[in-house]
């Protein structure tokens, strides 16, 4: 398993990954969860996905996509500030140039090698590795998303708990919440799984145990 990250300069290298991805999000957020997404030719895609966002890859062996995560800076227009304002204590986020918002988080269910017994699969903790250090390299300290209250208690189990930016409300059958999520070296060493290729050092891993 191997994070790639995909920045506006590099669609056109990884057209297929990209495609792979977007496939991924249909069949989990149109799919499985029955979110009201727009689904085209079996691709989901919205409007932030055209302000040319880095998307974080968890990409298997076989060289598929098996997890993906879309990252905006949070100056700029955010799911949180125009879809999900009610999410907000204060119905704003107040955005500083080190936050970034994390969306279109999803995992290829269907995937369980790496999974075992209560632990997290692998695919998650690689990209929750991935989005702490590319946060980290491209200067950003803080993590903002909106999410489901299962979620939330993943990223609890994870060592990567969520500070709350307001309280939990139903988003059609779905209770959500936004909170904020720290990017620095404590929170990537607790997250990290054991062979995790840093996305910084040429794909060489830098831990060999959890």
């Amino acid at each position: 398993m191997r994070i790639l990250t995909v920045s506006p300069d590099l669609y056109g290298r990884h057209q297929n990954f990209l495609k792979q991805m977007y496939r991924l999000r249909a069949a989990v957020f149109g799919g499985r969860l029955e979110w009201d997404v727009s689904v085209t030719a079996g691709e989901e895609r919205d409007r932030y996905d055209d302000f040319k966002p880095t998307y974080v890859l968890a990409v298997n062996e076989p060289g598929m996509v098996a997890g993906c995560a879309r990252l905006l800076p949070a100056s700029g227009p955010t799911m949180l500030k125009y879809i999900f304002p009610e999410l907000l204590e204060k119905g704003s986020l107040n955005p500083h140039p080190e936050m970034v918002e994390s969306s279109r988080f999803c995992v290829d269910t269907s995937q369980t090698a790496g999974r075992e017994g209560g632990q997290l699969h692998l695919v998650t903790r690689t990209l929750f590795a991935g989005i702490i250090e590319w946060s980290m390299a491209n200067g950003y300290s803080e993590i903002v998303t909106a999410t489901d209250l299962r979620f939330e208690r993943i990223l609890k189990r994870a060592g990567w708990p969520m500070r709350r930016l307001g309280e939990p409300a139903a988003i059609g059958d779905t209770m959500a919440v936004a909170g904020s999520l720290p990017a620095d070296r404590e929170r990537f060493e607790q997250v990290c799984p054991p062979g995790y290729r840093s996305i910084i050092s040429d794909g060489a891993p830098i831990r060999s145990a959890a």
